[in-house]
């Protein structure tokens, strides 16, 4: 039987979604074995268009969990940094020779604390090379602090309309040991004013598993959560990993947190309080009402294109300005001062590009598109595998079999996608999947030799 779901941990909405779902997808493709097929050389589909992630690397503190790429600052750089925003912007726009952005997500780091003023820069630039639609999702991520709060309408009026508060807990003990600079009632103000200014389009994140907490806890901060959010909710499961402050009071034995057992409660216990609130599943750690889903993060777990501006980020496109035809995996420098440097120089701070074959999109499509409740439908995968439809790869799959037979994973006309059950297992059945779309390809590459 598969053992419980840390893919929950992997990726929360915004943020946490571009820089874990990164993790995600790395830990899921990292188990299997090196790529033997090349690629069709032809265009992925939606080729014109794609999203745009945007990272401001700088915090004012350094949670006690948090591994994320962020710094703080040592100096006033506003205007150095808008201006390279904006530059790696317009590089990175021509470069893919996209003619529409769909969505833009400002993350970080602490977006919040960037002026007014570098997002409708960043923004104006967008629109200067692309189609930027005056009703496309443009989302902020906010630190749910006083001098968040009092900048939150400047936001606006600079072009946000959509906000995600960083809440993470309405408890103020579990904020403390989370390193977190904001207590309940900041993160309460917060997304009032949130949800004044952008009705029906405010998200918060809340985190479980935490050290001290239990099952009927967390369950009471749900219900205390569910009168003052609006419409959009990402939780995700604390992991610790190595370095982090909080990781060595932990492994200690100092501070305890819950058990995989414990946890899976908890993840199950949230999704039955949001759905009596009125919240749809419709990812793994994100929650809606209103179908007040974020269209940036459907884009991910969809395989579209994305470009990531800014210290750190991630990006999937093609490069058709330099007569590229597969789709490239880009991540830019780390370290912002070096990151600077480079966009003067160059233009842009891409620090690696790979380029992904025909099996390594699938392999992307696949891990993504489980995340979904709706999972992967016939004519999605066909957009991308117009010869190999899923009943193919996997319909034969005596493991595939297993899980559906153990209610756990749904094959059929419509598509693939995990039951209720299976999405809090999902980290389980990836690999497995991964493992199938492997040997189908190899069996193909076989087949092809053969006839040769």
């Amino acid at each position: 039987m598969p053992k419980t779901n840390s893919c929950i941990s992997m990726m929360a909405a915004h943020t946490r979604s571009h820089e874990m779902h990164i993790k995600c997808l790395g830990a899921a493709l990292g188990s299997v074995l090196s790529r033997s097929i090349a690629s069709n050389h032809r265009l992925p589909p939606q080729a014109d268009e794609a999203s745009l992630y945007v990272h401001w690397p700088y915090c004012l503190k350094r949670c006690s969990y948090c591994n994320f790429n962020k710094y703080i600052p040592r100096n006033d750089n506003h205007a150095v940094m808008t201006a390279c925003l904006q530059k790696e912007t317009q590089t990175l726009l021509q470069l893919s020779q996209v003619s529409r952005i769909s969505s833009v997500f400002f993350g970080g780091g602490t977006p919040s604390l960037a002026q007014p003023s570098t997002i409708a820069a960043v923004l104006e630039t967008v629109s200067e090379h692309a189609c930027l639609s005056d009703e496309a999702e443009v989302t902020l991520e906010v630190n749910p602090t006083p001098a968040g709060k009092a900048s939150l309408k400047d936001f606006t009026l600079a072009g946000v309309n959509r906000f995600s508060v960083g809440i993470q807990s309405l408890n103020d003990d579990h904020l403390r040991t989370l390193g977190r600079d904001h207590d309940s009632q900041h993160a309460l103000w917060t997304v009032s004013e949130a949800r004044t200014l952008c009705p029906g389009r405010v998200s918060v994140d809340v985190m479980f598993a935490l050290p001290g907490q239990s099952v009927k806890s967390w369950e009471s901060e749900l219900e205390k959560l569910m009168p003052v959010c609006d419409d959009h909710v990402s939780l995700y499961q604390l992991t610790l990993e190595r370095g982090t402050q909080l990781f060595k009071p932990v492994d200690s034995g100092e501070l305890s947190v819950p058990g995989d057992d414990v946890t899976a409660v908890m993840y199950n216990t949230a999704r039955r309080v949001l759905e009596k609130a009125g919240f749809r599943q419709y990812e793994v750690s994100n929650f809606a009402k209103n179908n007040a889903v974020s269209e940036h993060n459907i884009g991910y777990w969809k395989g579209r294109q994305y470009i990531g501006v800014g210290p750190g980020a991630h990006g999937r496109f093609v490069a058709r300005a330099v007569g590229g035809v597969q789709r490239e995996a880009r991540t830019q420098t780390l370290e912002p001062d070096v990151w600077i440097r480079e966009v003067q120089r160059h233009g842009h701070g891409t620090r690696r590009r790979i380029q992904l074959d025909h099996r390594g999109l699938l392999e992307e499509v696949l891990v993504m598109g489980l995340r979904m409740n709706e999972g992967i439908t016939q004519q999605h995968w066909e957009l991308f595998s117009p010869e190999d439809d899923l009943q193919q790869i996997f319909g034969m799959s005596e493991k595939v079999q297993e899980f559906q037979a153990g209610g756990l994973l749904i094959l059929n006309e419509r598509g693939l996608r995990c039951s209720w059950e299976g999405l809090a297992l999902l980290d389980s059945i990836l690999p497995t999947m991964l493992l199938e779309l492997e040997m189908f390809f190899k069996k193909l590459y076989t087949s092809r030799k053969t006839e040769r």
